[in-house]
C-alpha cells in the first residue's frame, strides 16, 4: 500500500474535525441545514488553515445522501465517489497551472449539463488569485448567475489580486491563523493514533515552528518520524529543523549587551559549525529577545524550563526596554540584508560585531539628543542669535543617559527659522568660509554647524574646495559630516559662493584623529562656540 502523508491522511472529513475556524464551520453547516446554500463561496485566508479542506467538506455535504446536522455522513454513495475521487461532479481545479481564458471557459460550457449523481456540480477552484485578467472577465457572468445546479467555492492566500468584481459576487469567508492550543490539541490525536511519542515540549515547539498552519505542523511532525524513532523530544525537532539551542542563543545575546566581539563571534563560530540555519537562527535571536520584552511585561513564559527562564530574568533586569526592542529592528534589518546577498555567513558576522560595537552606539546616541536640540531650536521656539545674557529665557530640560540636566536658554520666540542666505560671497574661501559657517547657525544645521567649527577652506583646484580640520575630527564628527544631506549643503553654498557647481573634500588623512568626546564634551563646545547657550549641569 502507497504511504500517505500525514497531513492527507489526518485531513478532515468533517467540519466538527475541522481546527479552529469555528466561526466559519458553523456558518456553513446552519446555512446547509436551513437550505441556503449561497451560489459562489471565497474561503480566504494563510496557508495550511483548512480552506481547501473545507471546500471538500461543503462540496460533499450540499449532495450528501444523509446529512446530519450540515455534516456529509461520508457513507453514502456519492460521499465515497467523493471521497475516492471518482466523482465528475465535483471538479478540483488548480488556478496556479490553469489560469487561462480558455480553462475557464471550457467551465462556462460545462455548467450547461445537469450533473451526473449529484444533485449539484461544485467547481472548486483554489489559489483563484492566479487566473490572469481575461480567466477572471470570462468567469464574471457565470459566476453572478450560474444555473441552480451550480455551485463555485473559490480558495484563495491573497484576496487583495482579486477584481472587486469577483469579490462582490461570492460570500467571503476569512480563515484565521489556528492557535497554538488547538494545534497541539490536534498533534497529540495525531501521535495517539499513529503511535507517536511526543514530549508536551517538542508538540508545542512544533506548533510554533508551523506560525498558524496546521498542515505545516503535521509536515514538521512526520519529518521527526523519518528516521524510524517514534520518540520525540525537544532536542531531535531543533537539530532536524535547525534551531540552536536555547543555551546558545542567551550566551550570544549576553555578549551583544556587554559588548564583547569575541565571545560573540566565538559562540557565534560553534552555532555554524553545528550546520544550524542561519536565517532560523536570527530568527530565533529576535524570538528571545521578544520573550524577554514579554517576560519584562508579563513576568511568564510558555515553552521555557526553570532555567532558561531564570536566564530571561536576568537579562530582563538588566536591559532597558528601548535597548531591547533596537536589538530587535536591527537583527530584523539584518536579516533583511543577508536574504539579499550570496556571503551569507560573512554578513552574519559583520552583523554581529556592528551590534556589538558600543562606541557607534554611542555615537547614534548622541547624533539623536543633539537633533532632539536642532528640531526645537528650528521649530521657533528658540532665538538663533540670544546670548546668555538676555533676560527673557525659556528654559528646557532632557535628561541624558548620565542622568544630568542640559538647559537650552534661548531670548525670544521666532515665527520661523532663518532661510539660507542665498548672496554672493567673497571668491577668497578665507574670507567666504566664516559666513558659510553663520549661514549653517542661523538656518538651524547646529549639529553640522558645531562639527565645523575651527575648520579652514582651501582651494584645491578649480573645481574642488578642501576642508582642513587643524584639531582634527571626532568619530562623530566623521559620521556627521559624511552624510549625504550635509555633504549637499556644504556644497551648495560653496557653489553659490563662487557661482558655479563646486565640489567638497574633507582632508582629514594627515590629521590624527582624536578620542571620542562625550556627549557633555560636545555639548560644551557647542555652548562656547556657537554661541548659544548651552549649560550643563549636575
Amino acid at each position: 500500500m502507497a504511504y500517505t502523508a500525514l497531513y492527507r491522511k489526518f485531513r478532515p472529513l468533517t467540519f466538527s474535525e475541522m481546527v479552529g475556524q469555528e466561526h466559519i464551520t458553523k456558518t456553513l453547516k446552519n446555512q446547509i441545514i436551513a437550505g441556503r446554500v449561497g451560489h459562489a463561496y471565497l474561503l480566504n485566508g494563510g496557508r495550511g488553515t483548512g480552506k481547501t479542506s473545507a471546500a471538500k467538506i461543503l462540496a460533499r455535504a450540499i449532495n450528501c445522501l444523509d446529512p446530519k446536522d450540515g455534516e456529509p455522513c461520508n457513507k453514502c454513495e456519492i460521499c465515497k465517489a467523493t471521497l475516492a475521487g471518482s466523482l465528475t461532479d465535483i471538479v478540483e481545479m488548480d488556478a496556479a497551472s490553469n489560469n487561462s481564458v480558455e480553462d475557464i471557459r471550457s467551465i462556462r460550457e460545462e455548467v450547461n449539463f445537469l450533473p451526473t449523481k449529484a444533485k449539484y456540480r461544485v467547481y472548486i477552484i483554489d489559489e483563484v488569485h492566479m487566473l490572469s485578467t481575461g480567466a477572471f472577465n470570462a468567469l464574471l457572468k457565470t459566476l453572478e448567475e450560474p444555473p441552480e445546479h451550480v455551485k463555485f467555492i473559490l480558495a484563495t492566500t491573497e484576496p487583495q489580486k482579486l477584481p472587486a468584481t469577483i469579490l462582490s459576487r461570492c460570500q467571503r469567508f476569512d480563515y484565521k491563523r489556528i492557535s497554538n492550543e488547538d494545534i497541539i490539541k490536534r498533534l497529540e490525536i495525531v501521535c495517539k493514533e499513529s503511535k507517536i511519542e511526543a514530549t508536551q515540549g517538542a508538540l508545542a515547539i512544533i506548533a510554533s515552528l508551523a506560525e498558524g498552519a496546521m498542515r505545516d505542523a503535521l509536515s514538521i511532525l512526520e519529518r521527526c518520524i523519518q528516521d524510524g524513532d517514534n520518540k520525540i523530544d525537544e532536542d531531535k525537532i531543533k537539530d532536524l529543523v535547525g534551531i540552536p539551542k536555547v543555551t546558545f542563543v542567551n550566551s550570544i545575546m549576553k555578549a551583544l549587551l556587554e559588548y564583547d566581539v569575541d565571545k560573540a563571534l566565538e559562540k557565534l563560530s560553534e552555532i555554524l559549525k553545528e550546520g544550524k540555519d542561519i536565517n532560523q537562527f536570527i530568527w530565533e535571536m529576535i524570538k528571545y529577545v521578544k520573550d524577554v520584552l514579554i517576560y519584562q511585561a508579563t513576568q511568564k513564559l510558555d515553552l521555557y524550563n526553570d532555567e532558561e527562564i531564570s536566564q530571561i530574568k536576568e537579562i530582563a533586569e538588566k536591559t532597558p526596554k528601548n535597548k531591547l526592542v533596537d536589538i530587535v529592528y536591527k537583527l530584523s534589518q539584518l536579516e533583511s540584508n543577508i536574504k539579499q546577498t550570496t556571503q551569507k555567513t560573512i554578513m552574519l558576522q559583520a552583523g554581529i560585531i556592528k551590534l556589538c560595537n558600543q562606541e557607534v552606539e554611542n555615537s547614534q546616541n548622541i547624533e539623536e539628543r543633539i537633533q532632539k536640540i536642532e528640531n526645537y531650536l528650528k521649530s521657533g521656539k528658540a532665538n538663533l542669535a540670544g546670548t546668555a545674557r538676555n533676560t527673557n529665557n525659556v528654559v528646557t530640560k532632557a535628561p541624558s543617559n548620565s542622568q544630568k540636566t542640559m538647559e537650552v536658554a534661548s531670548s525670544t520666540k521666532v515665527s520661523q527659522t532663518k532661510p539660507i542666505n542665498t548672496k554672493k560671497y567673497a571668491k577668497n574661501p578665507t574670507e567666504y568660509w566664516p559666513q558659510i559657517l553663520n549661514d549653517l547657525k542661523q538656518s538651524g544645521k547646529i549639529v553640522l554647524y558645531t562639527n565645523l567649527i575651527g575648520t579652514i577652506a582651501t582651494e584645491l583646484n578649480d573645481m574642488t574646495i578642501g576642508i582642513e580640520f587643524p584639531k582634527g575630527i571626532s568619530p562623530f564628527g566623521k559620521t556627521v559630516l559624511e552624510k549625504q544631506e550635509n555633504i549637499r549643503e556644504i556644497s551648495n553654498l560653496v557653489s553659490m559662493a563662487y557661482g558655479k557647481e563646486m565640489q567638497i573634500k574633507y582632508l582629514t588623512e594627515s590629521q590624527t584623529t582624536t578620542a571620542p568626546v562625550t556627549e557633555e564634551e560636545n555639548l560644551q563646545e557647542l555652548a562656547e562656540q556657537s554661541n548659544i547657550p548651552f549649560n550643563i549641569i549636575e
